[in-house]
C-alpha cells in the first residue's frame, strides 16, 4: 500500500476516535493529547509538524496498479486499482480489484460476494455514500 497522508479533517477525525475509544478502555486523554498521538502514528513527532505536512502536500493522485486498503460496506479489505478516472479537485472515480472477494448482504441465510468494487473517492478517501449505519460505503485507508 501506498503510505499517504490523511486530510487534516481525517487527521483530527482519527483523534477524535482515539480519544473516544481510550474513555471508553478508562483512560481520558485531552483532545490536544490524542491529536499529538496520531501525528506520531504517521510518523511526525507532534501535531504541528503533521498538520504542517498535510498542509503542503501533493493532493493526492490514485494510479492504475496502486495497492490500497480499507473497508467495503464495513467489511476489510486489500486490493489493487485497475481503473481511475478525476471526477475533480480531489474525487476519483475507483475500480478496485479484490484481493478477496467480500459478502455484501447482511443477512444470515443469504450472501452475494463480490471481488470486484466501485466507487467514488473524496480527498477523505471515502464515498459520499452510506450505509444505513452511517458508514460511508466505501473507505480507503489513507
Amino acid at each position: 500500500m501506498i503510505n499517504r497522508l490523511p486530510s487534516r479533517e481525517a487527521a483530527k477525525k482519527q483523534a477524535a476516535t482515539l480519544r473516544a475509544r481510550l474513555h471508553a478502555e478508562g483512560h481520558a486523554v485531552s483532545h490536544s493529547k490524542a491529536l499529538e498521538l496520531i501525528a506520531r502514528q504517521h510518523g511526525f513527532r507532534d501535531w504541528n509538524t503533521l498538520h504542517a505536512a498535510i498542509g503542503n502536500r501533493v493532493p493526492v493522485a490514485w494510479q492504475v496498479g496502486d495497492r490500497v486498503s480499507g473497508f467495503y460496506l464495513g467489511q476489510k479489505f486489500e486490493a489493487e486499482i485497475v481503473t481511475v478516472s478525476r471526477q475533480g479537485e480531489g474525487w476519483f472515480a475507483l475500480s478496485l480489484a479484490l484481493d478477496e472477494a467480500v459478502d455484501v448482504v447482511t443477512f444470515d441465510s443469504f450472501s452475494a460476494f463480490r471481488k470486484r468494487v466501485r466507487g467514488t473517492i473524496g480527498p477523505d478517501g471515502q464515498t459520499v455514500e452510506k450505509t444505513s449505519d452511517g458508514r460511508p460505503h466505501l473507505q480507503l485507508d489513507m
